[in-house]
């Protein structure tokens, strides 16, 4: 299997290469069209500002790319937020795979929402052997709320989308290469799933 990580100078790549190697697979980091449209599976990470990532998908051409893959790709923190319609984050223009809008915690709460917390709802082959109310690892002060493409939800200050769904399209809020065996599951599901 051929799994290839988007490496577009956003993401923190290396944790989740060696979370899928622990599960007996390569990946391979790289932002080259070609390599990326072959690949079986394809993880989009992100971590940081949004419209700085953003930038980054836009100059190599990867924005344009990206939402005409048609094979399993999972998005994941930020990358799921910027597959999103936009975030208030630097009033960030998105790629319009999920039709939802990001928006940013109140200040009533904690920001960012860092650490463990839990997912249930749960409604994908995502999380098949997956149990509800599993803890998961987050860090994020944006959120996608909740909508007909949520195959999970997490409450902190409200209930929100933590994980999305729609056709080949996951993302998911939290990290699952940080989240222990429960997130590992998850990313052996997603190596799993039929295209």
């Amino acid at each position: 299997m051929k799994i290839v990580i988007i490496n577009y100078g956003a993401g923190n790549i290396q944790s989740i290469k060696f979370a899928i190697e622990r599960l007996g697979f390569e990946a391979i980091l790289s932002n080259d069209w070609t390599e990326i449209k072959a690949a079986d599976r394809v993880i989009f990470p992100g971590v940081g500002e949004a419209s700085f990532a953003m930038k980054m998908l836009i100059d190599s051409g990867l924005d344009v790319l990206i939402p005409t893959l048609k094979q399993p790709v999972l998005g994941i923190c930020l990358g799921m937020q910027l597959m999103c319609n936009k975030s208030e984050e630097g009033n960030t223009i998105g790629l319009g795979i999920f039709d939802v809008d990001v928006i940013k915690f109140t200040p009533k709460v904690k920001v960012p929402q860092m650490g463990w917390n839990q997912i249930y709802n749960l409604k994908s082959p995502l999380f098949t052997g997956i149990n509800e109310n599993e803890y998961m690892y987050l860090v994020h002060s944006f959120y996608a709320p909740n909508c007909p493409e949520a195959i999970a939800t997490t409450n902190y200050e409200v209930e929100y989308a933590s994980a999305l769904q729609k056709d080949n399209f996951y993302g998911t809020q939290f990290h699952p290469e940080k989240s222990g065996d429960v997130g590992e599951q998850i990313l052996a599901n997603f190596l799993k799933l039929k295209d």
